[in-house]
């Protein structure tokens, strides 16, 4: 068996798919449909069964046994880069994951998590280290702060600990994410509505629309995480981005090309984001190259091309 926690989120569902398409079905998946629209991303999947995250943390905090369980992909979190209840957060973030990982190594289950490229903050440099890492708002606070559990855990683990600094992902089943979606969703709903897509002003020094970020298609996200499923040899922590940091104008473009029409319209930046905005991401892959991984990372133009196929198809719900 494989257990998925935020089974029924973005990334969390694309791996469920993505395990399909190899023939898995043995999938325990856990989540929280509080908003119940959720379960849309999982309609096409086959699961073995689901439990409510807050009844699943009370069982292995309980010591319960699933049975033989292979793997766990821990995506479950809050992802809610505003949001600012530091309690709400690390007892989300923090404390469950704390709890799900030494549930693992007691048992020498893969565990396999999502951190993120929040930890680096508002710096330039972002490798893998210590003196790179340091966030700037709460959500990312709380991935530091487990990253760093997972190093003193690590050297000392029977079994694989892998966790993966997700920079941007975009890609198909993230609509129940709202304000929290991709700019590709948002620019995309915005040039059916509006004929135009919103781009930030410039801030930091930038210009208009130069915020630049390390845009990554939600299936080469998958991709990595089940390569080091294959390969339990490899431990770590490592960036999941593509090396290569694209304009929010690069992005606008690819939709109104993909559409054909519309144009951009430049707003302000929100004030209340300002001090706690990364305006430059760029993933270091090296360590990931170096752990063994060889995959080939979709450009912008591919990924959002693919993705725009599928919002605007039957499919994109």
């Amino acid at each position: 068996m494989i257990i998925v926690t935020g089974g029924a989120g973005f990334i969390g569902s694309n791996l469920v798919k993505s395990l399909n398409e190899r023939g898995r079905d043995d999938i325990l998946v856990v989540d929280n449909l509080s908003d119940g629209a959720k379960f849309h991303n999982l309609a096409d999947c086959d699961i073995a069964d689901y439990i409510d995250k807050h009844v699943f943390l009370a069982e292995i905090e309980a010591g319960k046994e699933y049975g033989a369980v292979e793997a766990v992909f821990h995506q479950g979190a809050c992802s809610v880069t505003t949001e600012w209840d530091g309690t709400y957060m690390l007892r989300n973030n923090f404390h469950y994951s704390k709890a799900l990982l030494h549930w693992c190594l007691d048992r020498h289950i893969a565990f396999l998590y999502a951190s993120s490229a929040s930890v680096y903050g508002g710096g330039r440099v972002f490798r893998e280290a210590r003196e790179h890492e340091r966030p700037i708002n709460i959500y990312g606070y709380s991935k530091f702060l487990f990253d760093q559990h997972v190093r003193r855990v690590i050297p000392t683990a029977k079994s694989q600990v892998a966790g993966f600094r997700y920079f941007n992902v975009y890609g198909p089943r993230e609509a129940h994410k709202r304000e929290m979606a991709s700019v590709a969703f948002h620019f995309n709903n915005q040039i059916l509505v509006d004929g135009e897509v919103r781009v930030f002003e410039g801030t930091d020094g930038l210009g208009n629309g130069e915020h630049r970020r390390d845009f990554v298609y939600v299936g080469d996200v998958c991709a990595v995480n089940l390569w080091f499923l294959d390969h339990s040899d490899n431990s770590g922590i490592f960036n999941l981005g593509t090396g290569s940091s694209r304009a929010y104008n690069d992005i606008a473009r690819v939709v109104l090309g993909w559409h054909g029409r519309g144009a951009i319209h430049y707003i302000p930046f929100p004030q209340e984001l300002s001090g706690h905005y990364q305006s430059f991401t760029e993933a270091d892959i090296s360590l990931l190259r170096s752990a063994g991984y060889e995959g080939r990372f979709r450009t912008v133009e591919e990924g959002i091309s693919d993705y725009l196929a599928w919002l605007n198809s039957a499919k994109g719900l």
